[in-house]
C-alpha cells in the first residue's frame, strides 16, 4: 500500500484540467481510502459565502475566480490538509486543478514540513469527452463546478505539465473508465510503486 500504517501519514493530489475527471476519482479514492477528500469548487465558495451548488459563472479571472481569490482558495486546502494531518489523520485528498508548478511546489512545501508522503494524480480524458461532461455539468443543478468551454480552452493554453514530478510520485489516469475501474487502476499503480517519499 501507499502509506503504510506506521509510515509517515501523507496527501493525494488529484490535479488537471476542468472537467477531466478529477473530482469523481478523488472522491472516489478518498472513500476507498477512508480519508477526507478537499474540492477547491467548494472551499472557493465557502470562502465567498455561497453554496456549493450557487451558479457564479465570472468572467474569466473575475470575482471568485480572480487570482486574489483563487490563492485564498488555494491556501484554504493547504490549510485543511495540514488541519487534518496535524490532527494525526493518515491520509487527506485534494482536489483541484493545480495547473501551475507553483501551487504544486507549495502542497511538495507542506508534505515535507509535516514529514508527509505524497501522490500527484493527473487526471486527463479526450476532449470530445470533457465536452460532454462540460454540457452535462451547464443543466445538472447539484453541479458544483462553473467551469466552461472558454475556461477549458484558456487552462489547456497554460497548464504547466509536472516535469518536476519523479515517476514514482505523479501517476497519469485517463478517467473516461467507470469509476470502480480506476480506483482500482489506481490502487494497482499506488502498490506497485512501493511507497513515495
Amino acid at each position: 500500500m501507499f502509506f503504510k500504517d506506521a509510515g509517515p501519514a501523507g496527501i493525494y493530489v488529484f490535479f488537471g484540467l476542468i472537467a477531466s475527471g478529477k473530482s469523481t476519482l478523488a472522491r472516489g479514492w478518498a472513500e476507498h481510502r477512508g480519508c477526507a477528500c478537499y474540492n477547491s469548487d467548494i472551499v472557493r465558495k465557502e470562502l465567498a459565502g455561497l453554496a456549493p451548488t450557487a451558479k457564479r459563472p465570472a468572467p474569466l479571472e473575475q470575482g471568485i475566480y480572480s487570482p486574489e481569490f483563487s490563492r485564498q482558495t488555494y491556501d484554504g486546502l493547504l490549510a485543511l490538509a495540514e488541519r487534518d494531518l496535524a490532527a494525526g489523520r493518515r491520509e487527506v485528498v485534494l482536489d483541484a486543478s493545480y495547473q501551475a508548478r507553483a501551487e504544486r511546489d507549495r502542497v511538495r512545501q507542506l508534505a515535507a514540513r509535516l514529514g508527509c508522503r505524497i501522490l500527484f494524480i493527473l487526471c486527463t480524458c479526450p476532449e470530445t469527452e470533457i465536452r460532454r461532461r462540460l454540457a452535462w455539468r451547464a443543466v445538472d443543478p447539484a453541479a458544483v463546478s462553473d467551469g466552461r468551454w472558454e475556461i477549458y480552452l484558456q487552462q489547456r493554453r497554460l497548464f504547466e505539465p509536472p516535469d518536476e514530478c519523479r515517476p514514482d510520485e505523479c501517476f497519469a489516469m485517463d478517467t473516461a473508465a467507470p469509476l470502480p475501474d480506476l480506483v482500482r487502476q489506481l490502487a494497482e499503480k499506488v502498490a506497485r510503486s512501493g511507497g513515495v517519499n
